[in-house]
C-alpha cells in the first residue's frame, strides 16, 4: 500500500542521462543548492558537476538563483 506521504517527481523528457536526473531530482527535492552542496550529496566532482547545471541551464530546466541553483 502506498503511503499518503510518497511524492512523485516527473522528469522532463528530454533528460536522458543519469547524472543529469539526478542532479534535477536533487534540485526538486532540495529545493535549491549550491555546487559544493550538490558535491556533498551526490559525491560528484566540481568538473562533472558544472557542464551538467550549465546543460540544464541551457535547456531551462534549472536556475542559476543568489544562494546556488534551483529548478525552474
Amino acid at each position: 500500500m502506498m503511503s499518503t506521504n510518497d511524492h512523485r517527481i516527473a522528469l522532463p523528457d528530454d533528460l536522458t542521462a543519469p547524472r543529469t536526473k539526478l542532479v534535477y531530482l536533487t534540485l526538486s527535492v532540495v529545493g535549491e543548492a549550491t555546487v559544493a552542496e550538490l558535491q556533498r550529496l551526490l559525491g560528484l566532482s566540481k568538473l562533472t558537476l558544472l557542464p551538467i547545471l550549465t546543460s540544464l541551464r541551457a535547456t531551462d530546466h534549472v536556475q542559476r538563483t543568489e544562494r546556488g541553483y534551483a529548478n525552474k
